[in-house]
């Protein structure tokens, strides 16, 4: 049986404005409200755990297929490393955000710091399996500099997650924060400093140092950093509670939800609901159960598979 806990939170409604990215291919930070928003943390290169999630959210059929309508889904980052199967998760979110725009939803895939860290080419993370995933997936036909410092079976990988590889590229089309309604989602978390920064700029120049076209952000080097930090996800206190309310109040939003942190037993809020943390370790290598939040309005559900 699935498992289900209600939580019901009230709150004003606000109008919040529509921006876009400022930098490169322009792709919004802000979209309008949904009536049924599913939020998917970390996967880890775990593809059962990866369809499970999508079927217990009524995206996909038994073939992969949308199926969610005017669903929108949002996956927190974090796909990359720990399992043997990134490739075919990529390529499946790939497709079902053409699937899900043209049936009038929505598929929305961020970027955490294991996304981060392939590009940068810290693979201290990846299977065997994860390096031989990519021999099909890249074609080599010179190999440089950067392609001679690693062993021959690691390079189709390095080739398709260095800045304008193939796969750097399919990870330049995602964002490191949206804001859906009054919902803002990301990776790790955002702290008043991100917000002077602008989370516009913050997405758009991770965007093109992956695509190629720019050099890597220097707030990614800071453990606080959008994809890294852990204030509103792990020994949460009164002072975390008090940045995140002044984060959602400048950004015209009720709730952030997070992934990064693992918490096994069962998605996890803070700070009198403001802050979802939806990481439960479903990926084989934690061997947490699978759960996903829904978000209908002011109503807040975890669904689980048992």
């Amino acid at each position: 049986m699935w498992r289900f806990s209600l939580v019901f939170l009230s709150v004003m409604c606000l109008v919040v404005r529509v921006d876009t990215a400022v930098a490169g291919d322009e792709i919004p930070l802000r979209f309008p409200p949904a009536s049924r928003i599913v939020a998917i943390g970390d996967l880890h290169g775990d593809l059962d755990a990866t369809r499970q999630a999508l079927r217990l959210a009524g995206a996909v059929d038994d073939d992969d297929h949308w199926i969610g309508g005017r669903l929108v889904l949002v996956q927190t980052g974090d796909q990359l490393d720990r399992g043997d199967y990134e490739q075919a998760i990529l390529d499946l979110f790939t497709r079902l955000a053409e699937e899900a725009s043209q049936a009038g939803g929505a598929v929305h895939v961020l970027n955490g710091n294991h996304e981060l860290m392939n590009v940068k080419l810290d693979l201290r993370y990846v299977t065997p399996a994860g390096f031989e995933d990519f021999q099909n997936g890249v074609t080599i036909t010179d190999t440089d500099s950067v392609l001679a410092r690693y062993e021959e079976g690691q390079r189709a990988r390095v080739s398709a997650f260095r800045p304008g590889g193939t796969y750097a590229k399919v990870l330049a089309q995602r964002n490191t924060v949206v804001i859906i309604g009054q919902n803002v989602f990301v990776h790790g978390g955002i702290l008043p400093e991100h917000v002077d920064y602008g989370l516009e700029r913050l997405n758009a120049e991770l965007r093109a140092w992956m695509e190629g076209e720019g050099p890597i952000p220097d707030w990614t080097e800071k453990k606080d950093s959008p994809v890294w930090m852990r204030h509103y996800s792990d020994e949460v206190d009164n002072e975390d509670c008090d940045l995140l309310a002044e984060v959602l109040d400048r950004l015209a939003a009720t709730r952030m939800i997070v992934g990064h942190t693992v918490h096994t037993k069962e998605i996890t809020s803070y700070c009198e609901g403001k802050v979802w943390c939806i990481d439960v370790g479903m990926a084989d290598y934690y061997g947490g159960d699978v759960q996903i939040l829904e978000i209908e309005g002011d109503t807040i559900r975890v669904i689980s598979e048992h």
